[in-house]
This record gives C-alpha cells, sequence and structure tokens, in this order.
C-alpha cells in the first residue's frame, strides 16, 4: 500500500447534522488544506423518543465513513483523528454501532465530551485570529449541542456546552419545517432558559467581542450579507427581519432567503432561534463569523501533541494539584509500571504499545486522587472521578481506560473479568498493580536486583521472578505477592511467582 506523506494530517469531524473530512499538509507548524469533504448525514435526526438512532440514519452514516476510509487510504493511524460529539453521546444503542463505525472507516473514533468540545472548537478559533489581547466569547451552534467559551490566549477561561442544536431545535418546534411566531418564540423561550443556567458565570467573567462559528452562525451571516442591509457579521435587529421574513411566508423554504445553502434549509429555523436567544440572554450586540471549527482545533492539538504540547498531560498535572497527589510517590509507581509493562510486553506484538505506556502512567500519576475523599476504597473515588470529570484532551473512552486501569489496580478484580477482554488492557492492570504493591513503602521505584517479568500468552500465564532471600528479607511484600497471586488465579488467570538462588 502507498503510504501518505508524514506532513499529511487528517481530521473527521463526526457532528450531529454533518460528517466532515478535512486533511492539511503541516507546514511550520501552520496547516494548509488540501482536501475537504462534507456530507449532511443528519445524524441527530435518527433519534427516536427513547434516544435510539435508526436503522435508516446508521446506513446515512455508515456509508459516509466508508467514503472518508476509502480517501483516508494510506495514511496511517497517528495522521488520523476522528471525533464524535452530542449524538453520538447520547445515542443509547452507540454502543452496538461503534464497531461498525471504525470498522468503515478504518480508524478508531473519540466521543469527546461537550467541554472538550468546546476546548477543542476554541483552538480552532483562536488560531484563526489575530491575538489583541482582548477576551472573546465564542458560540457554535451544532446539530445536538451549543458550545460556550470565553478566552483571550491559547487555554479558555470557561467552557460549557448545552443540548440545543439547529437539527433537534428544527425538529423539536418546527415539525415538517412549518413556522409560526407561536412555535418560533416557544423555541427562543427554551433556548434561553437552558441558557440561563450558564449566563450569570459568563457575564461575571466577560468579553470584548463576541466570535460566531459553524453552519448556523455562517447559514445567519451568508443571509444577512445578501438583504437589504449587508452586514460583515450578525446583529439581532438582523436576524429579527429574517425571522418574521420566515414566520409571514410559513416555512423557511416559501421565505426563499438568498445567500441560503440548500442543505442547510431543514435546519435553518432552529440555529436561527438558538441564536436569537443566546443573543437575548447574553446581552450580545453584535457578532463575527469566522469559518474556523472543531475540525481545525483536532488539526492543531494534534500538531501540540507531535510537538510535545499534549494538553492532557497539563490536564494530568492539573488533577494532580487540584487533589493534593503525592507527586513524588505517582511517579516512583509510574516509573515502576512502566518498566513492568514493558517487560511483559516484551515478547508480545503489540502496535500501540506506546499509547498503552502513556495510559499506565497518567493512570500512576492519578491511582491516589480518590484519598482526598477518603482512604478506604479510594481507588473506586478515583475511577469515578476519571469517569465523570471534564478532562481537557481525553475522550470518553481514553477517561475509561484510565478510571478501569485505577479501579482494578487493588483489591479484587473479579467484576471486571465480566466485562474486560482486551489481553493488553491485563497487562497493564498488572504493571499497575505491582508497581502499587512495591511502592506501597513509598520509597522504591525499582524491581529488586535480579528480578523480571514475562508473560506467557498461550498459557496465559505471568511469571514473576525474583531472589528467594529477598522474599525472606521482606515478609510483608512476600505476603501481598501471595495475595496478588491468588486474586489473578480467581480470574482465570495465572501469576506465578519463581524464587532463584544468588
Amino acid at each position: 500500500m502507498l503510504m501518505t506523506a508524514p506532513d499529511m494530517l487528517a481530521t473527521v469531524d463526526l457532528g450531529s447534522n454533518s460528517f466532515r473530512l478535512q486533511i492539511c499538509r503541516q507546514l511550520n507548524g501552520q496547516l494548509q488544506v488540501v482536501d475537504s469533504i462534507k456530507e449532511m448525514v443528519r445524524f441527530a435526526a435518527g433519534l427516536d423518543d427513547q434516544k435510539n438512532l435508526d436503522d435508516a440514519s446508521q446506513q446515512r452514516a455508515l456509508a459516509c465513513l466508508a467514503q472518508f476510509g476509502q480517501r483516508l487510504r494510506g495514511f496511517s493511524p497517528n495522521q488520523v483523528r476522528t471525533v464524535a460529539t452530542n449524538t453520538f453521546r447520547v445515542a443509547k444503542n452507540i454502543t452496538q454501532f461503534m464497531p461498525k463505525a471504525e470498522a468503515a472507516l478504518g480508524f478508531p473514533i473519540e466521543i469527546i465530551a461537550g467541554r472538550e468540545e468546546a476546548r477543542l472548537i476554541y483552538t480552532g478559533v483562536v488560531h484563526s485570529l489575530p491575538p489583541n489581547g482582548d477576551k472573546m466569547l465564542v458560540i457554535d451552534i451544532g446539530g445536538g449541542s451549543t458550545e460556550f467559551v470565553i478566552g483571550r490566549d491559547l487555554q479558555p477561561a470557561i467552557t460549557e456546552s448545552l443540548n440545543l442544536g439547529c437539527v433537534t431545535y428544527s425538529l423539536r418546534f418546527f415539525p415538517k419545517g412549518k413556522v409560526d411566531a407561536k412555535s418560533f418564540q416557544a423555541a427562543v423561550n427554551a433556548a434561553r432558559a437552558e441558557i440561563q443556567r450558564i449566563s450569570k458565570e459568563l457575564k461575571n467573567i466577560g468579553w470584548n467581542f463576541a466570535v460566531g462559528t459553524s453552519g448556523s452562525a455562517r447559514s445567519i451571516r451568508d443571509v444577512i450579507e445578501m438583504g437589504e442591509e449587508p452586514l460583515d457579521g450578525i446583529n439581532a435587529q438582523q436576524m429579527s427581519k429574517i425571522a418574521n421574513r420566515i414566520i409571514t411566508a410559513g416555512s423557511v423554504k416559501k421565505a426563499k432567503l438568498a445567500g441560503l445553502k440548500p442543505d442547510r434549509m431543514e435546519v435553518f429555523i432552529g440555529g436561527l432561534a438558538v441564536m436569537t436567544a443566546a443573543f437575548a440572554e447574553l446581552g450580545i450586540k453584535d457578532m463575527m463569523v469566522t469559518d474556523a471549527a472543531l475540525r481545525d482545533g483536532v488539526l492543531y492539538d494534534m500538531i501540540g501533541r507531535q510537538l510535545g504540547d499534549d494538553m492532557r498531560n497539563q490536564t494530568v498535572a492539573d488533577f494532580q494539584q487540584r487533589y493534593q497527589v503525592d507527586v513524588a510517590q505517582a511517579t516512583r509507581v509510574a516509573d515502576l509500571a512502566d518498566q513492568a509493562l514493558l517487560e511483559l510486553t516484551q515478547h508480545q506484538t503489540i502496535n500501540d504499545i506506546a499509547l498503552w505506556r502513556q495510559y499506565v502512567r497518567w493512570a500512576a500519576d492519578l491511582h491516589e486522587i480518590g484519598i482526598s475523599i477518603a482512604h478506604t476504597g479510594y481507588h473506586k473515588h478515583a475511577a469515578y472521578i476519571l469517569e465523570q470529570a471534564d478532562m481537557p484532551g481525553f475522550s470518553r473512552k481514553e477517561q475509561h481506560i484510565l478510571a478501569t486501569l485505577i479501579l482494578g489496580h487493588r483489591g479484587d478484580m473479579r467484576k471486571l473479568a465480566e466485562y474486560i477482554s482486551e489481553p493488553t488492557l491485563w497487562l497493564a492492570m498488572l504493571a499497575l498493580r505491582l508497581a502499587a504493591l512495591f511502592c506501597r513503602a513509598r520509597q522504591s521505584a525499582h524491581l529488586p536486583a535480579g528480578a523480571h517479568l514475562q508473560y506467557h500468552a498461550k498459557q496465559k500465564q505471568c511469571v514473576l521472578s525474583i531472589s528467594a532471600q529477598w522474599l525472606v528479607d521482606n515478609p510483608l511484600t512476600t505476603s501481598a505477592l501471595w495475595q496478588e497471586s491468588a486474586l489473578w488465579h480467581k480470574i482465570g488467570l495465572q501469576l506465578r511467582i519463581e524464587t532463584t538462588q544468588p
């Protein structure tokens, strides 16, 4: 297979309204778009009353992903990042759909949290505008959610995400595209009620100017630009005129708005209602519009990771500070866990071992955050925090992996055995468990001299070779090791302790 040049990067943005593929060439930290494909999948429109995706929406999505997958042939995994947003977050049957989606695309799909989506959108916007030191409010109306961000430099001051979008509001308040004054005002009021939950905090921080991104903002701008009073941006007065024109006509289609693209026709009114509500609730006077979007933020985030500026590392450091982690102990456990994982996997074929080493190190860095709640069951508290918290830079899948590793780093593993089938995850967990065990005295960061680990895949057996004399000299650790061996035996795996002589 022909391989794509290493300076090429691609991102796939799986939104609730449209799916987008963007391919860029990286030039000295800047991005040059070389190809872009957009498909109006209307994924959110496939959600029924129980939040399950219907077959038609799934088939539309799979067909689109297969096309994207064909275009991405030759790209290596580290050149492609795929993020999925609100509909993937809320769909009850998304777990069954994901394997088919990843197979069609040929690359992993990350379902990101709302605030992480907001951060990535902001990253794209901040790279598209010249810095002037002023604080900006960024509003992105997607198909199923709307993100609000305030910031003045590379790291935002606040990120928020609300479940209101152009697709969901168009379906909810304007069935079959019919629009009247009552339904439009109901949509605006409902959106204002949602925005009111965060409006006080946003206003307290304040902003100097507002920026709109996404298809809804651009569509509203385009219609205004084609009107009688052209404006380079959006204001409340112009939006009111557009709304009245649609209400008078009875539908967006009958209003025949110049500048509105056909693929935005079905969802324009929902986006207009949400934007009108945002202006009213937040007191926005006018807004500039940028073409920057989530996909741009994802690409810049990829560049940052390649250059060593990984937002995930900063998030881990922030969590350590927030939960008053003993950093020296975390580092001891991380170093030993990394050593153990390398020994356990040295004869195994694991394509993404570098990523698993990173997971183990992050898990070790965070394994004691639950102590800030209570020492009893602290691993359970830590796992809950990592499952539920907003963690900038991390996908939901990555948070789940970290939570699982930390939940399983001590104690009984029988409940975990009911749903973990990934062999590398078990090896990573073993590495973390042994590291925590050997570092229990909060001193050593090395296996005893001469000790080593080996994994025999066919026998599902891990062997720890260790000096018999060392075991005699360290009875507490020896006892803990035999207990550890018994715990692994309970779940059908073997940890055999093999003694060696000097």
